[in-house]
């Protein structure tokens, strides 16, 4: 049967939103889980990983990461990827950022391997590095930019988070492919885990995530182009109202449930904007940097999937201990008390998830 836009919607809704599994599981299973730091009402990866974990809490994979085999790096975006994810990213090229190769990288190397495990505030006391322009345009310690570089490099490792703060620690890759063969293989294969994670596609934001993957490994980003075109060859495709879709061949298309689930921004139900509004016939914006007087949904509002629709949005918040949650629509309220009491459920998860009082 030839796939229709409802087939990928109930592909986007049912190859994502598994059923729950073990933590470390859902993390093979993705092999990357997008990290933010915003906490409204927590942070994304919580939010991501409370519908495909178990009894998950906020604050669990924090608090499980050194039993976990998962390390902080850079895939598409900044998160948590697996070691074997990592394995196909590393080692990256080494003039991939400036200044890495310097003097004092190396002494600050030598620091933390005589050391090791520490606090950036004390590299950045015993160096005194001074400060550095940062990208939002205001100041950073230049010992955390230096470490931020150092880690995505390979050099370093986040072994745990302190109070929110980056332990650092030395880390050796082994040494990368030079046949261009099992190069290319290991490039189609970053390209097939971000596949399996936001699939179906696009072709648009297929083409943008393969352009993102110069950011996993920028060794390789001469290399993209024909990583798309082997791509496009090898996923199973369709063409609907003049746009081209992508997903894994042989991905089974489950049947939506009676289920209301509240999405992360960066969920990747969500993620893409561009699948989100072609699926879903309307633009949801995240809006937590946008100023007030200009936001129409609210500053971290989390998708309302419905099903296999999404059909509104909460904003979320704690107070003196108690959830509070507002809701908007894109038509309606649905009237279905079936609706209505998965609401209600899912906002009592929300509350044990949180560790709120029932």
């Amino acid at each position: 049967m030839p796939m229709t836009l409802d087939g990928l919607r109930r592909l986007a809704v049912t190859q994502s939103l598994f059923p729950p599994t073990t933590l470390k599981g859902a993390l093979q299973k993705f092999g990357f889980v997008q990290a933010d730091p915003i906490r409204s009402p927590a942070r994304a990866q919580d939010l991501i990983l409370r519908h495909r974990v178990k009894n998950y809490r906020a604050g669990d994979l924090e608090w499980k990461y050194v039993n976990l085999d998962v390390h902080e790096d850079f895939f598409i975006n900044y998160g948590f990827v697996t070691s074997a994810v990592q394995r196909l990213m590393h080692p990256r090229a080494n003039n991939c950022i400036a200044g890495v190769g310097g003097k004092r990288a190396r002494l600050l190397l030598e620091f933390v391997r005589e050391r090791g495990p520490v606090h950036p505030r004390d590299l950045d006391d015993h160096f005194s590095h001074g400060k550095v322009k940062n990208y939002w345009g205001g100041s950073s310690n230049t010992t955390t930019h230096l470490l931020d570089a150092m880690h995505y490099q390979g050099l370093l490792r986040v072994v745990r988070r302190q109070n929110g703060i980056r332990i650092y620690a030395v880390h050796q890759h082994e040494p990368g492919p030079t046949d261009k063969d099992i190069c290319r293989a290991n490039l189609d294969a970053l390209a097939d885990i971000a596949m399996r994670i936001y699939a179906p596609l696009p072709s648009k934001t297929l083409g943008s995530v393969m352009l993102r993957l110069r950011l996993a490994a920028p060794q390789w980003r001469k290399e993209i182009a024909g990583a798309l075109r082997r791509a496009k060859e090898r996923y199973s495709h369709t063409r609907i109202d003049g746009v081209d879709w992508y997903w894994p061949d042989k991905t089974p298309i489950g049947e939506p449930t009676d289920t209301v689930r509240l999405l992360a921004p960066f969920d990747p139900v969500v993620w893409d904007r561009v699948r989100f509004e072609l699926l879903w016939n309307w633009a949801y914006r995240f809006e937590a940097y946008t100023p007030i007087h200009k936001r129409k949904l609210g500053y971290y509002a989390l998708p309302l999937l419905w099903r296999d629709r999404v059909i509104g949005w909460g904003n979320l918040s704690v107070k003196n201990g108690e959830l509070k949650s507002e809701f908007g629509y894109v038509k309606s309220q649905p009237k279905d008390p079936v609706f209505r009491r998965e609401l209600a459920v899912e906002l009592d998860w929300i509350k044990t998830f949180l560790g709120l009082s029932p």
